[in-house]
C-alpha cells in the first residue's frame, strides 16, 4: 500500500468514526449530518476498493489488464443518489419537528420507560 492509500483509509476511518458518533446524538441536524459523513465514508471505501486506476474499459484495446474496474465507480454513483434521497428524507424530517416542537432534540419517551421500569420490578 502506498502512502496515499494509507492516508485514505485514515479517512475511511475517521467519516466513519465521527458519523457513527454524530448519529448517536439526541439533536436531528447532527443525525443527518453524521448520516452525510457515514454516505461520504462509504463512497470513499468503495472508490479505494476499486484500486488503480487504468484506461477506460469500453476503448476496445487489447490488453484488457490496463483497464480500470468500472464497478465500484458505479457503486459509489449508486451510493450518492441514494444518500442524497434519504439525507434530504431527513432533513424535511428535521424540519417537520422543528415545526411541532420547536426544537430538534428527541425526547426520551416516557412510555418506553414506563415498561423498563416494570420489567425490571418483575425480573
Amino acid at each position: 500500500m502506498t502512502g496515499a492509500a494509507i492516508s485514505l483509509v485514515v479517512a475511511v476511518g475517521v467519516l466513519f468514526a465521527v458519523g457513527f458518533d454524530l448519529l448517536l446524538q439526541r439533536s436531528l441536524i447532527r443525525v443527518v449530518v453524521g448520516f452525510v459523513l457515514l454516505g461520504h465514508g462509504a463512497n470513499l471505501a468503495l472508490l479505494l476498493a476499486g484500486g488503480a486506476g487504468g484506461r477506460a474499459p469500453l476503448l476496445g484495446g487489447d490488453d484488457e489488464a490496463q483497464a480500470a474496474d468500472p464497478l465500484p465507480q458505479a457503486m459509489a454513483l449508486t451510493a450518492i443518489v441514494i444518500t442524497f434521497g434519504v439525507t434530504a428524507f431527513l432533513l424535511a424530517l428535521a424540519y417537520r419537528s422543528v415545526l411541532m416542537q420547536d426544537d430538534d432534540e428527541v425526547r426520551d419517551d416516557l412510555e418506553d420507560r414506563r415498561v423498563g421500569r416494570d420489567r425490571e420490578d418483575e425480573g
